[in-house]
């Protein structure tokens, strides 16, 4: 499976939204590395992928209480 760099705008406005959803992206099967750019006003999620998929990611984020719509 080829690795992709997936985005996604957010609603995770600070370090703390970032920390609540941190160890399930970081257990997540498929995904390399990840980033929120809580600087950039959509607060860009850029996920590394082995395999996982938008809607994976879109999934761990909303069961944390956030959004997540992928930027194409």
């Amino acid at each position: 499976m080829e690795n992709k760099e997936l985005k996604f705008k957010t609603n995770l406005n600070c370090g703390g939204c970032v920390s609540k959803v941190q160890s399930d992206l970081d257990n997540a099967s498929g995904v390399c590395e990840w980033n929120v750019d809580t600087d950039n006003s959509d607060k860009i999620l850029t996920v590394k992928s082995e395999g996982i998929t938008e809607d994976q990611v879109i999934a761990i984020v909303n069961k944390k209480g956030f959004k997540a719509e992928p930027i194409a």
